[in-house]
């Protein structure tokens, strides 16, 4: 009977403290995923500069995406939207996650913009059209959904 009530006791222990562990395990990973989210965000109104490649100095989407990527996960993306889509796995559309890379064709050639996907079909972008900054744009737009070229989610044990 003793043996059966600290079993009993040492469970309900282990039950109650799990919830936090776990809590704090979720949360761990979700800010692991969508830490180039943030720190995409963290850059927004940053002046868009063709070639660019740091914020002080201006970001082009690509550099936005390889800039963000090696702050948050020590990654090192090449600085080409279409030699970026080569990296890390295809994703579909209704699978998006906050971090994931959305494809567009913005130049007559596929894979040639890029952005971080932000949630409710929203992503980050360095812009290189009206706002000429580093903006939050709604990929249902029409412009967007006729351009779009696909997701890739990089994959975060990377080199």
């Amino acid at each position: 009977m003793r043996y059966t009530i600290m079993t009993a006791l040492l469970f309900l222990t282990l039950t109650a403290a799990m919830p936090a562990r776990a809590a704090d395990t979720l949360q761990s990973g979700l800010q692991e995923l969508g830490a180039p989210l943030l720190g995409a965000l963290n850059l927004l109104g940053t002046p868009y500069r063709m070639g660019g490649r740091r914020p002080e100095t201006g970001l082009d989407c690509s550099g936005l995406v390889r800039y963000v990527y090696k702050q948050t996960h020590d990654i090192d993306l090449p600085h080409n939207a279409r030699d970026i889509s080569r990296r890390g796995e295809p994703v579909e559309p209704s699978e998006l996650r906050p971090g994931d890379l959305v494809f567009f064709n913005t130049l007559g050639r596929p894979f040639s913009h890029v952005g971080i996907y932000k949630g409710d079909g929203k992503f980050v972008h360095a812009s290189s059209r009206r706002d000429k900054k580093v903006t939050v744009s709604d990929m249902g737009n029409r412009y967007w959904a006729a351009r779009f070229d696909g997701a890739r989610r990089i994959t975060l044990s990377s080199p």
